[in-house]
């Protein structure tokens, strides 16, 4: 039996894991918010629980599906930051040190890419608001002198389950506005550009790159990765075929059975994203991000095609 600590495990990811460790019968400690074992605000308490853990796994944040006031990014920030540096304190501070470590990451730390994937050992780290997060998160996992613990950042893709960003995908697929987000000139203002949170356009006619990952093969890489003893530092969590905005949404329009979807334009993005208080960039980004280490250490994706993928998750819905 092992001994796992999960920090930020009420979310999607989060329940995911907890559920899968538990049913192998493995011993899981939960540090969170409320309903969490142990809470932040208890630190002693944290070094107790990361004390002698077999895996620590810290997937906690405040969602990004927001509109990037200044008060939402610093949230955002924080919420990643000083979680990170308060488990690097924990660790530091433990008689006996996790010997792993994971911690969340995302595969939007890489730039808008058209021309090829980003991987590991080529990719380019891009730049405003959310780049600037994830460098951040990452400076905080890797800075600390922990020499007891192996570290791995998880740079994950968008990650496709019963929850998460497929729901209103396939929701506006079934109401016939199931079409690619199309990217467009928009006007921009002087504070978004300082605060690194205007997406300028680049793809056109729904071309933007779509990289994504299966929930099943997050919690199998979990695993896999916490077995190979020599694998540390990043590693792009994201299946090995990525899609794009056109035909990310023609599939799930062919999986769920409805025949016509509506493109959304630039201005009619702007304005909804507005409405519902979320970011353009969300879905307007191009990321194409390559699972490089995975490959060469012989890992096997459950869901390597996005439409299998699709129909695995979308039949039960």
């Amino acid at each position: 039996m092992q001994r796992v600590v999960i920090a930020g495990a009420s979310g999607f990811i989060g329940r995911r894991l907890v559920a899968s460790y538990r049913e192998g019968g493995d011993s899981v400690t939960t540090i969170g918010r409320g309903g969490a074992d142990v809470t932040w605000s208890d630190v002693d308490g944290v070094v107790r629980a990361v004390d002698g853990a077999d895996l620590l796994v810290n997937l906690a944040g405040r969602t990004v599906n927001c509109r990037y006031t200044p008060e939402n990014r610093a949230v955002i920030l924080d919420s990643r930051v000083e979680t990170t540096r308060q488990l690097s304190d924990a660790v530091r501070r433990s008689a006996a040190p996790p010997g792993v470590w994971m911690n969340s990451s995302t595969a939007t730390i890489y730039r808008h890419a058209e021309d090829r994937p980003m991987t590991e050992s080529t990719g380019e780290l891009g730049s405003g608001f959310s780049v600037g997060v994830a460098r951040a998160w990452e400076d905080a996992f890797f800075d600390a002198d922990l020499p007891g613990t192996r570290r791995l950042a998880l740079r994950l893709a968008i990650v496709l389950g019963d929850d998460g960003a497929l729901v209103p995908l396939a929701r506006l697929a079934r109401f016939g506005l199931g079409g690619a987000q199309l990217d467009g000139r928009w006007p921009s203002t002087a504070a978004r550009r300082r605060a690194g949170t205007y997406h300028a356009f680049a793809a056109r006619g729904g071309r933007q790159r779509f990289s994504w990952v299966h929930i099943d093969d997050v919690i199998d890489i979990v695993r896999f990765a916490h077995a190979l003893p020599e694998l540390s530092g990043v590693l792009n969590v994201a299946a090995p075929e990525a899609s794009d905005s056109r035909g990310l949404m023609s599939t799930v329009r062919r999986v769920l059975g409805v025949p016509i979807g509506l493109p959304a334009p630039r201005w009619m993005l702007e304005i909804g994203s507005a409405v519902i208080r979320t970011e353009t960039e969300l879905v307007l980004k191009s990321r194409w991000v390559a699972p490089e280490r995975l490959l060469a250490e012989g890992y096997r994706f459950r869901h390597p095609s996005l439409e299998p993928a699709l129909r695995s998750i979308l039949r039960k819905s």
